[in-house]
């Protein structure tokens, strides 16, 4: 079985969980998938399958005789690779429910949004220079960005001002709240990279749920008196078995008593 799928985001919105609470949600419209070709070990050294995802348009002849020769009717716009399980024949039709579930953890891949020339605040998280002193214009500067004459230079990869986003970003873990076939979308928990519209690849997780038990909590406050029930039945207990002692006693003393008397009698 296919352990991806191709889809697309469509907007970010919110639903409510089984307490009443708001979740953030992420629609994702997963149309049809189509395998297009089995990559083995032998033949490719590694095994992994290629999907397409919607039609295009104007294809190239490279490109159709690619889809011909997988026997579809189509040319996809899209073609990525995933991993797999198990035998698959080209050609076949993945639809969403055959590969994820509700509750299950997906890894999402996307372009993230590209937001221009940004600083190294913004950027990297600086936490930038000293706001005293006359320091005036270094509130949100990088600060030094070299040594001394040894080595003499710039080190490569260092953090600096420059372009924000529009790069490959992968979120983890993120949990399907629900599954919709009718409309053929997913409803991911959180927020995923990229802009409406932007083509996503939804992996199946290797990471698992956190192991805790989630408190359930109550639709209205609730009162309850178990407690003191419980109390003055024991309490009422106690005092009955108090009397019972007591009257075990008295009759015994005075039964005693007129013993004694009757005895000084004769």
């Amino acid at each position: 079985m296919l352990k991806g799928l191709i889809g697309k985001k469509i907007e970010m919105s919110q639903s409510f969980d089984k307490h009443g609470r708001i979740v953030p949600v992420t629609k994702i419209t997963v149309a049809a998938n189509y395998i297009v070709q089995v990559k083995q070990t032998e033949t490719d050294g590694y095994r992994s399958i290629q999907i397409g995802y919607e039609k295009k348009k104007k294809a190239t002849k490279p490109l159709r005789s690619h889809a011909k020769k997988a026997g579809l009717d189509i040319v996809p716009k899209y073609l990525r690779e995933v991993e797999f399980d198990g035998e698959l024949q080209v050609g076949n039709r993945v639809t969403l429910d055959q590969v994820f579930h509700r509750g299950a953890l997906v890894d999402i891949s996307g372009l993230s949004k590209g937001k221009g020339f940004a600083g190294v605040v913004k950027r990297w998280g600086f936490s930038g220079g000293p706001r005293t002193h006359g320091q005036s214009d270094r509130e949100r500067a990088p600060g030094s960005i070299g040594a001394t004459t040894t080595p003499g230079r710039v080190f490569k990869g260092l953090k600096m001002a420059g372009r924000m986003g529009g790069q490959q970003t992968t979120a983890q873990g993120l949990e399907i709240i629900k599954v919709d076939n009718e409309k053929e979308e997913l409803w991911i928990k959180g927020s995923v990279p990229g802009s409406r519209g932007s083509l996503l690849l939804i992996n199946k997780s290797k990471k698992k749920k956190k192991a805790y038990h989630e408190l359930e909590i109550p639709i209205a406050p609730q009162v309850t008196t178990e407690k003191k029930e419980v109390g003055e039945e024991q309490e009422s207990k106690e005092q009955e078995s108090l009397k019972e002692k007591l009257a075990a006693q008295v009759p015994s003393e005075t039964g005693e008593e007129r013993s004694e008397e009757e005895n000084a009698g004769e």
